[in-house]
């Protein structure tokens, strides 16, 4: 039994949908495996019932339940995976001359094991569980433990980054504008994808849905549970804000664009300054910025992600947000400024040659 446990690796137990071990591994007429919510979404957004793993495609939906064998074999293997982090932090000792030091430890601080390239931050075995145990860390990019972690970035060529940007877009959603939502001086293309300030006042409605003092509008989609994405290219703006809003968010007076006020959001001002609304703002350095921007929800697990689609990269997460409300694509294009960010805002169809089904 003992030789058998030491044969076992996480990647026996991955899904290849959501690249995360097993919950409710069923097992497909074909003998692949995979997550029972990962399989059943996967089928309910493509026409087909077909296999990701070997494209066999049937004729009538399986019933799927889930494989009793796989997932005691995954219970134990995260048994032994805790056991181990367990014995290994008992062994941990403070960080010598020339070591790398955990930067999450006060006092004397521990001896950092791995570095993580999305946190930018060095961890002992205590403060890196969270990225082996937690379902939104455990896709962060972990190296052996060094200095200099800015040095270590390559956003254009990140490989991590590339397959969560594939995982994530497995969710995309079909997202049109709200005209209903619309500021009076907005201008909406006639299919709902494209969005800008015209810097004329219209005679509209005020109804009570409709922003009055700021120029954004919102999605007509709701989501109130599971996971979404959805891509905005942002190309030729000076200003924008994207990300997602609460429904019951204040829309007639003045907007504080925090999550504490029903806002997830990342801006552009003045061209190159970028910041994650985070409640107090946290600045953002991408050089070059971002022409096409994706935003990712898990309703659930309460994380709001920002990618650059272009380079492949995170921009920002909100994560151990609350979700209690329904939540809604938000935009706000900016000012017209003259002509200098007369650009649209432009809802994308994902690109799905690149997406994970590939």
């Amino acid at each position: 039994m003992s030789a058998a446990s030491n044969l076992r690796s996480e990647d026996q137990f991955l899904c290849c949908i959501c690249l995360d071990v097993f919950t409710d591994p069923v097992s497909t007429p074909c003998g692949h495996n995979f997550c029972k919510n990962c399989i059943s979404q996967h089928w309910d957004l493509n026409q087909s019932c077909q296999c990701p793993m070997c494209k066999e495609t049937f004729n009538t939906r399986p019933q799927l339940r889930v494989n009793t064998f796989i997932s005691e074999m995954v219970a134990q293997f995260r048994r032994e995976a805790q056991q181990k982090a367990s014995s290994s932090s008992s062994e941990q000792q403070a960080a010598k001359p020339g070591e790398v030091p955990c930067d999450v430890c006060t006092g004397t601080r521990l001896k950092a094991l791995k570095s993580c390239l999305v946190c930018q931050t060095s961890y002992c075995q205590t403060h890196l569980e969270p990225h082996l145990t937690k379902e939104a860390p455990k896709r962060h990019q972990l190296i052996d433990a060094v200095e200099n972690l800015e040095g270590r970035m390559c956003t254009k060529h990140d490989k991590l980054f590339e397959a969560e940007l594939k995982r994530v877009q497995h969710y995309a959603v079909d997202v049109t504008l709200d005209p209903d939502t619309a500021h009076p001086k907005l201008i909406l293309s006639d299919d709902g994808k494209q969005v800008f300030d015209s810097d004329v006042w219209k005679n509209l409605p005020d109804n009570p849905e409709r922003f009055s003092q700021y120029v954004c509008v919102l999605g007509e989609q709701s989501f109130s549970s599971g996971r979404f994405y959805f891509e905005v290219q942002v190309k030729g703006k000076t200003d924008w804000t994207l990300g997602v809003a609460r429904e019951s968010i204040n829309r007639k007076g003045k907007i504080i664009a925090r999550p504490q006020d029903g806002f997830w959001t990342v801006w552009l001002r003045n061209e190159n300054e970028y910041k994650a609304c985070a409640g107090p703002s946290v600045r953002l350095c991408l050089q070059p910025g971002p022409e096409k921007v994706g935003v990712f929800v898990d309703y659930e697990d309460g994380l709001v992600s920002f990618y650059d689609v272009g380079a492949a990269a995170l921009i920002y997460s909100f994560t151990g947000c609350s979700f209690t409300h329904k939540l809604h694509p938000f935009f706000g294009p900016s000012l017209n400024d003259g002509g200098k960010n007369s650009a649209p805002l432009i809802i994308c169809p994902v690109n799905q040659t690149e997406s994970i089904n590939d």
